[in-house]
């Protein structure tokens, strides 16, 4: 998996390395099963703290994304509750649509958006902006 971390954003570190994490499950270049790299591992490869790696893992087992294993280490393991998931959706979408909104972003831009990324993953083919 190549992931992409813009050192020069506003994001956290963290942050990025969870949404490239998620964007490879929901792409499935990581599957169910899979084990991440360790800690140190990954760390060493992008150049950064390990600390940071383990606080991104650290959100993505608490998002119901990994299961960390003492001796076998992070492994994706979804099991998130679809009603729970559609709900954090919803209020992520909510603040997403409220900024939209104030930018005068109309409601068909929205829906081809969404649709243009929603495609993309059934599309492997295709890249996500």
């Amino acid at each position: 998996m190549v992931l992409k971390i813009d050192f020069n954003s506003d994001e956290a570190i963290y942050i990025q390395l969870r949404n490239q994490i998620i964007l490879g499950i929901a792409t499935e270049e990581i599957r169910n099963g899979d084990s991440l790299p360790s800690v140190r591992e990954l760390a060493n490869h992008i150049g950064i703290n390990m600390h940071t790696v383990n606080k991104a893992y650290s959100v993505l087992r608490q998002e119901g994304f990994v299961k960390v294993d003492r001796r076998k280490g992070a492994i994706i393991c979804i099991d998130i509750d679809k009603y729970e998931a559609l709900q954090e959706l919803r209020q992520e979408l909510g603040v997403l649509l409220a900024k939209a909104h104030c930018k005068n972003i109309s409601r068909n831009e929205v829906h081809q958006m969404v649709d243009e990324i929603f495609d993309a993953y059934f599309a492997p083919d295709r890249e996500i902006n």
